[in-house]
């Protein structure tokens, strides 16, 4: 349990209030309402820092000030709820820091910031309820696991009057107000709300919402649209690359990984065909063509280019001496995108899109986490169906 005592008024109880209400989507399209019940995949295309769903209530509808639902992830860090009131002067965040649920409040003027509690990002449904009991505010995990975050101050009375600001998945200040930064999207899933026991609908204007599947293991999923572009120049490099994907390729369709620098001709690409059982490895006008029942392909530029595979265990499939060291300029100066065959121009994010789970991905030795991506489109970065 972790207690902390501030002096802060006893509006906090009114920041709570207002943030654990309710959802609807920004985006573009008309306005639907959805129930505070719903299933929501947070991890919808979007600015990062903007909210997947919002509200706005009366601070005077407000009767209850506690609320349940539960979440359900594999990723380590992102937003869950956000809530304010006076446009955005007074706040509270909910988030991920290291699988750790974190709270920051801001509150006339002064900031707090909370981490406690266990790990959630293990895959499993978590019950997290938030509530207020006298001068102490209560973050409750499965019914047992508390942080616990206590205030003092002058007696004042307070008027709950005005509206209320909800938002789940983003927040609706700037970033820089935040004590604690961090990476904001979030693969996960929220269900099974009870907001404040207020019955009212969120809304949404992106549409069809993404589902939650019913069972999920660890990878990055690719539906068949998506991808994730990095720039290159972002990757340690000494005088070697090395790109190591995993999964079960047999299930893959699509392009799993390509690089290039503007300008030039595509340097290297990995594809699946579903259809023909194979999977090519494009280096130039040279291609090595496998199997697809490997389940783990390493790729290293050296002085030799070197292709491993593990089926069932890892050995080399081709080494040939590094005819062409301009791979080098090409990554020192490119783009690698995951899920798609990138095309000519910045702008141009690919074709060929990926279908399927990538169980693993590691680039110069280290995961390569999408979420940190330059552009990211239809990705499910830390989960895929099981």
């Amino acid at each position: 349990m972790i207690v902390l005592c501030k002096a802060m008024a006893d509006g906090l109880l009114l920041t709570l209030s207002l943030i654990l209400l309710a959802w609807g989507v920004q985006g573009q399209g008309s306005v639907t309402a959805v129930p505070g019940s719903t299933p929501v995949h947070l991890s919808q295309n979007r600015d990062i820092w903007r909210p997947l769903v919002h509200a706005t209530v009366n601070l005077s509808d407000v009767k209850s000030i506690k609320s349940s639902f539960q979440v359900r992830t594999f990723d380590p860090e992102g937003v869950i709820f956000y809530g304010d009131t006076k446009e955005g002067e007074d706040w509270f965040v909910l988030s991920l820091n290291e699988g750790i649920p974190l709270m920051q409040i801001s509150q006339e003027g002064m900031f707090i910031s909370v981490e406690g509690g266990p790990k959630l990002n293990d895959g499993k449904w978590h019950t997290l309820e938030v509530s207020n009991q006298g001068m102490f505010v209560i973050l409750e995990v499965d019914g047992s696991s508390k942080v616990v975050v206590g205030m003092h101050s002058q007696p004042k009375r307070r008027v709950m009057l005005g509206e209320m600001r909800l938002a789940l998945g983003g927040i609706l200040i700037n970033k820089d107000k935040l004590l604690v930064q961090f990476e904001p999207h979030m693969d996960g899933c929220v269900r099974k709300g009870n907001w404040l026991d207020l019955n009212i609908p969120w809304e949404t204007e992106m549409g069809e919402l993404w589902p939650c599947y019913e069972n999920i293991k660890p990878g990055s999923y690719f539906p068949g649209t998506g991808f994730a572009i990095f720039s290159t120049s972002v990757f340690p490099f000494d005088t070697s690359i090395s790109i190591e994907v995993q999964g079960d390729f047999s299930q893959l369709d699509g392009t799993i990984f390509s690089f290039k620098a503007p300008g030039q001709d595509l340097t290297v690409a990995l594809v699946a065909n579903n259809d023909t059982k194979m999977v090519t490895f494009s280096y130039g006008k040279e291609k090595t063509t496998m199997k697809n029942t490997l389940k783990r392909l390493v790729i290293r530029f050296n002085d030799l280019l070197e292709v491993f595979q593990e089926h069932p265990k890892l050995t080399d499939l081709h080494v040939t001496s590094l005819m062409n060291p301009g791979v080098f300029d090409a990554w020192k100066n490119g783009r690698l995108a995951i899920g798609s065959l990138l095309g000519e121009g910045e702008d141009d994010v690919g074709s060929h899109f990926l279908t399927g789970c990538l169980e693993k991905i590691q680039v110069q030795g280290k995961d390569l986490d999408l979420d940190l991506a330059g552009k990211q489109k239809s990705v499910f970065s830390h989960s895929c169906p099981a």
